[in-house]
């Protein structure tokens, strides 16, 4: 129980509410500090009102700020660039606000996918052809398609002495092996390149049945890094790679056993109004970039003045 020292009023400051508290000091107050107490919240209530429209300010600025510069390329690429273009995609967002998501499949499936409407900003392929004809169609922007690397092939074992020694006629014309391994020349360039390099050496038709043929370079190089495959043809850019150790030998196609694998980029319709589409398009054509690529095998194309 509350003391009762002090009076009734003593006792309802004890034992009150915290409104009747506020009550009470208010009442004991003249009338003059009353005044004062309100011209201090007039005072500040506008500094209050300013602080809060900058803080909105602020946040809405940022908001628009990240929706300008924060976006996100999508790639569709080819299968035999798939890790330069995750080191490149890595190095971009690094060094800019934007982000790459990146797809990866044959050159063919690829143009399919974009073709009935897949949501890719910039198409990196194993050819000219699909990119040219997506420019032609009006799903690629005119005047970005660009060459931005070439591919070389190899035929690679995991046998480390099978391909270190002689030429590619005879590494393939053994009788010591079952399986090699290719992609699928109707829809993989790399494909095209390995027929036109088994054509050169007169070996297409007597090899054919033991070709398996994989829907992208990837899957072509998995058969053989499985043990599926003794054999296989593949991109000189596979084996490069720093992130895995390629154990045996490989024999490096000449380029002149099939046509260039000229790899062109183009920047797809939907990309057009994409920060980050259009960024990381000016930085495939960097040093840096270019630098990458090399590193992976590539070759730099040439343009014709």
């Amino acid at each position: 129980m509350a003391s009762q020292a002090g009076g009734a009023n003593g006792m309802r400051l004890e034992a009150g509410t915290k409104t009747q508290k506020l009550s009470q000091a208010a009442n004991g107050q003249p009338a003059g500090y009353r005044h004062l107490s309100a011209r201090l919240q007039r005072a500040i209530r506008p500094t209050f009102t300013l602080c809060l429209i900058a803080i909105t300010a602020t946040l809405f600025a940022a908001s628009l700020s990240h929706s300008a510069f924060a976006e996100t390329a999508r790639l569709a690429v080819a299968t035999n660039f798939a890790e330069p273009a995750h080191e490149l995609a890595e190095r971009f967002a690094n060094t800019s606000k934007h982000k790459v998501t990146i797809s990866t499949g044959s050159t063919g499936a690829l143009y399919a996918q974009i073709k009935a409407g897949a949501p890719f900003d910039i198409f990196l392929a194993a050819d000219t052809r699909r990119p040219a004809m997506l420019e032609e169609a009006g799903d690629g922007v005119r005047t970005t398609r660009f060459t931005y690397a070439v591919g070389r092939i190899a035929i690679w074992s995991r046998d480390k002495t099978r391909c270190a020694t002689g030429d590619g006629h005879a590494i393939l014309a053994r009788d010591d092996y079952h399986v090699l391994a290719i992609a699928d020349p109707k829809l993989a360039p790399y494909g095209a390149a390995a027929k036109q390099m088994l054509e050169k050496l007169a070996l297409w038709a007597s090899l054919k049945p033991r070709l398996v043929f994989a829907t992208n370079i990837g899957q072509a190089f998995a058969h053989v890094a499985t043990g599926n495959a003794e054999l296989g043809v593949v991109a000189l850019s596979q084996l490069k790679s720093d992130k895995k150790e390629v154990a045996g030998s490989y024999w490096l196609v000449p380029s002149t056993m099939h046509d260039p694998i000229k790899q062109d980029a183009i920047m797809l319709k939907r990309g057009t109004d994409n920060a980050a589409a259009k960024a990381f398009y000016k930085f495939l054509k960097s040093d840096a970039a270019r630098s990458t690529m090399e590193r992976y095998g590539y070759e730099m194309d040439t343009p014709t003045q």
